[in-house]
């Protein structure tokens, strides 16, 4: 099954993308998931030309532009893994770049993990990771045995830029801005199923279940 993941962040579509690859799996279809990001790790690590041209745009502190980002997902989605399903994620995040897709791939469906901004505020809010070893607390879901302090490792546990307030709206405000109209756009190919991302993990794995009549 080949499907694309949207949702803001905090919508826990990378939790939900692993839970999604199990469940296919177990349906006998193995769909990996593949993030932007994972593309651009990858093409880098592999020294392609695409590869080395994303490595300069990064290292020149610039942001990889559509025409770049459209050809490494079409480089991605040509190699083998990929041919029975995947699940994508992180693109396309804009009209030209889901034009661009429909020109060499046809997806099954596009699955919207839909999530109230307040609700995002408070999970993201409330995240704060360890500064030695990366681990992810939370301090009304999975609060550190002492506080400011890593259970795991016993780094320093703090609240990274980009989980405060101010910058959490303004990640979400870019989101809605460039993604609404990705929504309607596959809500009228008829490609669109909106999942519930509110609720705890377990249960929204299950309306993606049923979602997708799986």
């Amino acid at each position: 099954m080949k499907l694309i993941f949207l949702g803001p962040p905090g919508a826990g579509k990378g939790t939900l993308a692993a839970r999604a690859v199990d469940i296919l799996k177990q349906q006998g279809s193995l769909s990996p998931h593949i993030s932007t990001g994972a593309i651009f790790r990858g093409a880098i690590a592999a020294q392609s030309p695409l590869g080395l041209k994303v490595k300069a745009i990064i290292d020149a502190g610039k942001l990889v532009d559509d025409e770049t980002t459209i050809a490494l997902v079409k480089e991605r989605l040509s190699q083998e893994d990929v041919q029975n399903g995947y699940i994508l994620d992180g693109f396309p995040r804009t009209i030209p770049q889901a034009e661009a897709l429909a020109e060499f791939q046809a997806v099954d469906k596009v699955v919207n993990f839909d999530i109230p901004d307040s609700t995002v505020l408070e999970r993201l809010g409330g995240r704060r990771v360890c500064r030695k070893c990366g681990h992810n607390f939370h301090i009304v879901f999975d609060k550190p045995k002492k506080e400011g302090v890593c259970d795991h490792c016993g780094g320093e546990v703090y609240t990274r830029d980009d989980d405060k307030a101010e910058a959490i709206q303004k990640r979400l405000e870019v989101y809605r801005r460039q993604t609404a109209p990705l929504i309607q756009y596959y809500r009228g190919k008829g490609l669109l199923i909106d999942v519930d991302a509110s609720p705890a993990v377990e249960q929204v794995v299950d309306n993606f279940k049923k979602a997708l009549e799986l």
